[in-house]
């Protein structure tokens, strides 16, 4: 039980780590619609849109592997709650692992649109938007799965004890909070308001949290 603990805490702050180097390499969690500028930088430098996407991808398998490490952990708490966290999380992984093969077109369009003029490169980049659009679509969808998984192991926390009473809390509301700002992002794309809130508060609940399991659990 220490050592799933200790290896989903690690898993946690993996996530994040690898989160931030993506972005930093050009996946970012929710990108703009600006396909023509995307495809440009891609076209530049195709070997740094490979690494970013090899390294989402990274992160994806350490969302399924945290969900798998909590459920090893603490299903003897609470059995429903623990197969409940288990299932959306891997869902959210999934979803998004599955997607990349349409997000790597991109590298393909971007080739095209170096070589390309007129009427064929504003096809590549009808294209590329389209592409764009459905990730961050993709993206939010599998977000509010994350909701639902963070929400579950939350629940635990706080009514099993075995996590500080603070960070059971932070979770249940960072969980509700992203979650409808997720939601209102799929209906309202432009209003970013409550989801950069509810994602600040769950990038603090899960840097404490997986900080907590990792040094100090048990």
């Amino acid at each position: 039980m220490i050592v799933e603990m200790k290896l989903a805490g690690f898993f946690f702050l993996f996530i994040i780590l690898t989160n931030v180097v993506s972005d930093r390499l050009g996946h970012e969690t929710f990108i703009d619609l600006k396909a023509e500028v995307k495809l440009k930088k891609i076209n530049q430098d195709p070997k740094k849109f490979k690494i970013g996407v090899v390294i989402a991808l990274l992160e994806h398998l350490g969302i399924i592997l945290v969900a798998m490490m909590l459920f090893l952990a603490f299903h003897p708490f609470s059995l429903i709650l623990a197969v409940a966290w288990t299932f959306f999380r891997t869902l959210e992984g999934l979803i998004q692992i599955f997607y990349k093969k349409m997000y790597w077109r991109l590298l393909d369009l971007a080739g095209q649109f170096g070589i390309s003029g007129g009427v064929e490169k504003q096809g590549l980049i009808d294209q590329g938007r389209q592409i764009l659009n459905k990730k961050n679509r993709i993206f939010t969808i599998a977000q509010i799965f994350f909701s639902l998984g963070t929400l579950s192991y939350s629940i635990l926390f706080l009514t099993s004890g075995v996590v500080p009473a603070i960070i059971g809390w932070s979770g249940l509301v960072a969980a509700i909070l992203y979650g409808l700002g997720n939601g209102v992002l799929f209906v309202k794309p432009d209003f970013k308001a409550l989801w950069n809130v509810g994602g600040l508060l769950v990038l603090l609940f899960e840097i404490a949290l997986g900080g907590w399991l990792l040094f100090f659990a048990g």
